[in-house]
C-alpha cells in the first residue's frame, strides 16, 4: 500500500509540480506549434505520452544493463537519442497505416518528436536523479510528464483558440500573445510547489 502512495505522489508531481512544459521548460517547440488547433492537440499528447513511457522503458534497462556494466556511459545521449528516434519512427509507421487522418492533421510536428527535448529530459532525468529510481518509478515519471505535458497543451491550446477571437493588439496577436499565456501559465504552476 506505501508502494502505492508513493507513486501516486510520484504521478502527481511530474502531471503538476514538475510539469515538463512549465516547470522544466522542455518540448516548448511542439507546444508553441501545434497548439492552435485542439483537434492536433489530443493526437500529440497521446503520442507524446506514448514516446516517454516506450523510450523510458528501453533507455532505463539500456543504460543499467548495457551501458553501466561496459563502462561506457559517456554514450548515453547518443543511444538515448537513437531508441527515441527508432520509437518515433515505428509510431509514424503505425498511424500512417491504421490513424492516416491524425497523421496528416500532426504533419511534420510527428518526426519533430523525435527532436522533442522532453522526451530526452526525461529520459535523461530518470537516470540522473539524486535518489535512487527502479524501473516502475521510471515509467511512472515518463507517464506522470506525459500526462503533464498533454494537460498543459490542452489547456494552452482552449486559451490560444479563446485568444484568437478576442481583440488582442496587433503587437501580440499570435506567438507573442502566446508566449505572454504561458509565461502566466508557468507562474501559475508555480503555486503548486507545496503540493506535495
Amino acid at each position: 500500500m506505501e508502494l502505492i502512495g508513493i507513486l501516486l505522489a510520484s504521478l502527481i508531481s511530474y502531471v503538476l509540480i514538475n510539469n515538463v512544459l512549465l516547470m522544466q521548460i522542455l518540448g516548448v517547440c511542439s507546444f508553441l506549434g501545434i497548439s492552435k488547433k485542439m483537434d492536433n492537440v489530443f493526437g500529440m499528447s497521446a503520442a507524446v505520452i506514448v514516446v516517454l513511457i516506450v523510450s523510458t522503458a528501453i533507455t532505463y534497462p539500456l543504460y543499467y544493463f548495457v551501458l553501466v556494466p561496459l563502462k561506457i556511459t559517456y554514450l548515453k545521449t547518443i543511444a538515448f537519442i537513437l531508441v527515441i528516434a527508432s520509437v518515433v519512427q515505428l509510431i509514424e509507421m503505425v498511424l500512417k497505416r491504421f490513424f492516416e487522418g491524425l497523421y496528416r492533421g500532426l504533419g511534420v510536428f510527428l518526426p519533430l518528436i523525435t527532436t522533442n527535448c522532453a522526451v530526452l529530459g526525461v529520459a535523461l532525468s530518470v537516470i540522473n536523479r539524486d535518489v535512487a529510481v527502479n524501473f516502475l518509478d521510471a515509467i511512472v515519471i515518463a507517464l506522470g510528464s506525459g500526462i503533464g505535458y498533454g494537460l498543459i497543451l490542452m489547456a494552452f491550446s482552449a486559451i490560444r483558440i479563446k485568444l484568437d477571437s478576442k481583440d488582442v493588439p496587433r503587437a501580440f496577436k499570435g506567438l507573442p500573445i502566446a508566449f505572454v499565456t504561458a509565461a502566466l501559465m508557468s507562474l501559475a504552476f508555480i503555486g503548486l510547489k507545496g503540493l506535495l
